[in-house]
């Protein structure tokens, strides 16, 4: 469904307004006001670059199946209790669209791929997580879009890139966690019986969508010195395996694999879970000069002389018999006594906290990590707000996450004029 000229040129007309005002904007509303972004999007990664960006005050149209949405909508239990007959909530859902506006369109069609397209040629970003190929079987990959908008940044997200041998594969979470080495470093010991284990969050999904939400803000940067557009290719193999860190680097230029340890760090002694009267607490030093200001709150001073903890090298030979020592000594009072003076003493300490202390942690209270937003079924609903604190450009909580295709009409009208007539045809035949 191509628009028409008349419609075209109302369309620019007020597309143009906007952009003059994206200036003033900015500062009300979030320092990428005036920021369209076309949401394709589902499950984890993609949602939660398109958050992050709605967060700073962009305009993310979520684009979803019609009727039932993004498959997040129904992964649970559990839901969210909503009034009564009204549909289920999953709470997963809830934490990767807030600040979107959802529309329900069939893009597998021609009507709706035509749909689509015009909103592309409208829009700054342009935001995918299919199988390599699957859009350009509709006419919206990114040549396609490209040639139609030449500023249009098309970020592309997948389990293995666009290149590659495994670039049509499919990729989730728990599966990437293993083939890119997260669930071979994670876990107890091997000697104790231990087995690779999965991270308990999705931290390849996590860490694709922050590094598709950096990549998105860098080409918006490079469009605005100058530039055009460009395609975006982020990868959850590529993001997991750049999450190693200390232990690709020890393979690949020492070859010496760093096993697994459980609760234990690799390198740093005392860095791990010990046990105080009435529970546990977490104590983490990285050099000597933290161990040595350690043994003196825990009432033993000397370990610091002692041969066999004197350097890092040496309590990580000698962890076992250090570790002994310092339950011994933690075992005689309870950790709310053992935190103050380990804290005291500028050391790194804290308690092993579930949900509950976390959601009343005082810390996170004071920089307003909760957030409660108005629901259109449940009430309201809950949610961690963005961990982006910016002193002149906030982040700002605009709407909860939308109901399936709840502003499909409002979008339609607002970026492509629509009538209602329109509206009504595109709905009779399931288009939108």
């Amino acid at each position: 469904m191509a628009l028409t000229t008349d419609m075209e040129d109302r369309v620019n007309t007020s597309l143009a307004d906007e952009h003059s005002t994206a200036a003033t904007d900015s500062v009300a509303g979030g320092v990428l006001a005036g920021v369209v972004v076309l949401d394709l999007t589902r499950v984890v990664a993609g949602p939660l670059a398109a958050q992050t960006l709605a967060d700073l005050g962009a305009d993310v149209i979520k684009i979803e199946r019609v009727g039932d949405g993004d498959d997040l909508r129904t992964l649970g239990p559990p839901w969210i209790e909503g009034r009564p007959g009204s549909p289920e909530q999953s709470t997963y859902f809830q934490m990767v669209n807030r600040n979107k506006r959802s529309v329900g369109l069939d893009f597998s069609r021609p009507e709706g791929a035509a749909i689509l397209r015009d909103l592309a040629a409208r829009a700054d970003v342009f935001i995918e997580n299919f199988r390599t190929g699957t859009l350009a079987k509709y006419g919206l990959g990114y040549e396609d879009l490209r040639a139609i908008n030449p500023r249009l940044i098309y970020c592309s997200i997948t389990g293995f890139g666009q290149t590659g041998p495994y670039n049509d594969r499919s990729g989730y979470d728990y599966l990437v966690q293993a083939m890119g080495g997260q669930m071979a470093v994670t876990g107890q010991p091997e000697a104790d019986g231990g087995i690779p284990t999965r991270v308990g969050v999705p931290i390849a999904d996590i860490t694709a969508g922050n590094n598709a939400a950096i990549a998105i803000l860098a080409a918006l940067l490079h469009r605005q010195n100058g530039g055009g557009g460009q395609h975006i290719d982020i990868a959850l193999f590529d993001s997991q395996v750049a999450l190693l860190m200390n232990n690709i680097g020890s393979w690949l230029n020492a070859r010496a694999p760093l096993p697994r340890t459980g609760n234990e760090h690799p390198t740093a002694v005392p860095n791990g879970v010990f046990e105080c009267a009435d529970g546990f607490i977490l104590i983490a030093t990285f050099n000597d000069r933290e161990f040595a200001r350690l043994a003196k709150a825990l009432g033993r001073p000397e370990w610091a002389e002692d041969a066999r903890f004197l350097r890092s090298r040496d309590r990580l030979e000698n962890r076992v018999a250090l570790t002994r020592e310092i339950n011994g000594v933690l075992s005689t009072n309870l950790r709310a006594h053992w935190m103050e003076r380990i804290l005291a003493a500028k050391v790194s300490c804290g308690p092993i906290n579930e949900m509950p202390d976390i959601e009343d942690d005082p810390q996170l209270q004071a920089r307003g990590m909760f957030v409660t937003m108005d629901h259109p079924v449940t009430g309201s609903v809950q949610l961690v707000g963005s961990p982006l604190h910016l002193s002149e450009t906030p982040v700002t909580y605009r709407s909860a996450p939308p109901l399936a295709g709840e502003h499909s009409d409002d979008v339609l009208r607002q970026y492509l004029s629509l009538s209602a007539d329109e509206l009504e045809k595109l709905r009779a035949t399931s288009i939108i």
